[in-house]
């Protein structure tokens, strides 16, 4: 990378301070890059702003879609809708591991 590091849309990209998806390395510099595990997602999902219950609740998740996770923490996973919705939080019981 050369330059200054641009500053990412947290809500937009899958980029926070100490991880982003492997298809941003080289664009947003941070200490690890994941692959994401595509996870199915199951009905009354909802994406957080933060993992955990009293979060604010960014938007309901449509039942069947793609969640990507990139990160698992407690019970929460971090990631993204698709490949190019919106970033969140969501329960691990809300979603299911595509096989």
């Amino acid at each position: 990378m050369t330059g200054p590091s641009v500053t990412a849309d947290p809500g937009c990209l899958p980029v926070r301070g100490d991880l982003a998806h492997i298809k941003l390395a080289g664009r947003y510099f941070v200490p690890h890059y994941a692959v994401p595990m595509p996870h199915t997602i199951l009905a009354g999902a909802v994406l957080r702003s933060f993992g955990r219950d009293e979060a604010e609740a960014i938007r309901d998740l449509p039942a069947g879609e793609t969640f990507n996770v990139l990160d698992i923490a407690g019970q929460w996973a971090w990631g993204q809708l698709g490949e190019d919705g919106q970033v969140g939080y969501v329960a691990l019981a809300q979603i299911e591991a595509v096989k």
